[in-house]
């Protein structure tokens, strides 16, 4: 949910892209549409501000650090997920 969250990706091309070598710049640059509200992702991940990073595809890609850093610190996914509805996920 949360990968479908950010890029706009479905399930299903998440999963073809998991079988295929797919690089992260490549993942990020083709992704169906890339969540605005990712800029309300603040914080640090490996000691550096999210929010702070210039490079367009370091950042988006340190924007999923951070959402998976959270899940994985116990957060509730709505808090995760900037307290999205269901109209706010990207179903293609």
């Amino acid at each position: 949910m949360i990968i479908r969250w950010l890029t706009g990706y479905s399930q299903s091309e998440i999963e073809t892209m998991a079988e295929k070598t797919v690089t992260y710049a490549g993942f990020f640059e083709n992704a169906p549409q890339m969540n605005p509200k990712r800029k309300l992702i603040k914080g640090t991940i490996c000691g550096v501000r999210v929010e702070d990073i210039e490079e367009p595809l370091m950042q988006d890609i340190r924007y999923l650090d951070k959402l998976i850093d959270e899940l994985a610190k116990g957060k509730a996914m709505d808090e995760i997920l900037r307290n999205i509805t269901d109209s706010d996920l990207f179903v293609p």
